[in-house]
């Protein structure tokens, strides 16, 4: 598990691992921790390891995006 805290934006990044992420004992034991970071006023996001493959589905997600942004643009306003 890493966890970086940006004070100076208030936010806060759990990342987990894959094996990190299966682990309900360990998701139950940072409930506590998520809390106190939310009344402090900071914005909790926690990334998980996944199954696929990064490289494949991130190119996928960025054609989606482009196909998306070219067809509202020809839309017009």
């Amino acid at each position: 598990m890493e966890i970086r805290v940006h004070e100076n934006i208030q936010t806060v990044e759990v990342w987990l691992t894959r094996a990190e992420s299966r682990d309900t004992a360990l998701r139950e034991r940072m409930k506590p921790q998520y809390r106190q970071w939310k009344a402090q006023k900071y914005l909790v996001a926690v990334f998980s390891s996944g199954e696929g493959d990064l490289v494949g589905q991130t190119a996928g997600l960025l054609r989606k995006n482009l196909t998306e942004m070219a067809e509202k643009s020809d839309a017009g306003p």
